[in-house]
């Protein structure tokens, strides 16, 4: 913003240095340079101005605060379209899952299993089968106590083998659809970008706007005086 104001001084004061000397050395050609140079260079000022400021009576200025609703419809349009595409979320899974050469590392999912649990249910029910009262008759439940650690570690390497089979792979692929992930993903930072732009004021709107363009708009300012002071040349020329 300070080069801005910058670029506008140096234009206007340099405009006037050149109508003064216009009327020190009484050239018509120099006054003419001069006071096309500053009304093209305070013109387009005005304008930059009156995007993000409102002047009295002059329709149309203080734009930017004034529409900022359609800024931030733009703004989530922009992102949503461009970059949080289903496509492009689909792409990208499907590529982290090829460069992972896994889909998903079950590993701790099976060391987290209570096997135990799962013996104390197969226990359950043996003892509540037919088999019941025969068991009960040879020692009950303490008679399987010596199966509890074979049988849990035949259970761990039989799901660490079957989770890890090929067939396996291959359902949980197709199960974990890359398309409805993607549209589940879309759905959330669509809600983020929603919850954040209704934070958004016209202030933010208007200091968002101006954080990118204006440094650049200043220009406009220059090449105003500039060219403002070619065409006062030729004013007095034809």
């Amino acid at each position: 913003m300070k080069s801005f104001f910058n670029k506008s001084s140096v234009t206007n004061l340099v405009s006037a240095v050149i109508i003064l000397i216009g009327y020190l050395f009484q050239q018509e050609l120099i006054k003419s340079i001069g006071f096309f140079a500053l009304s093209g260079a305070i013109t387009n000022w005005l304008a930059i101005y009156m995007l993000f400021e409102e002047v009295p009576f002059l329709y149309g200025s203080g734009v930017i605060p004034n529409r900022f609703e359609e800024f931030k419809f733009s703004i989530k349009q922009l992102m949503m379209q461009q970059f949080f595409t289903v496509n492009n979320i689909e792409q990208f899974i499907e590529t982290e899952e090829q460069q992972g050469g896994k889909l998903l590392n079950l590993a701790p999912l099976l060391k987290a299993i209570d096997y135990d649990k799962i013996y104390e249910s197969l226990v359950s029910s043996i003892m509540g089968s037919s088999f019941g009262g025969m068991l009960i008759m040879m020692g009950g439940e303490e008679a399987l106590a010596p199966l509890k650690a074979p049988f849990t570690e035949k259970i761990e390497i039989t799901l660490t083998e079957m989770v890890e089979s090929d067939r396996f792979k291959s359902a949980l692929r197709h199960g974990l659809n890359a398309h409805k992930i993607s549209e589940d993903i879309i759905g959330k930072i669509e809600t983020v970008i929603d919850k954040r732009l209704n934070e958004l004021t016209p202030q933010l709107v208007k200091e968002m706007v101006q954080a990118i363009i204006r440094e650049h708009l200043g220009w406009l300012v220059v090449w105003g005086g500039v060219f403002g002071g070619l065409l006062g040349a030729l004013f007095v020329f034809f």
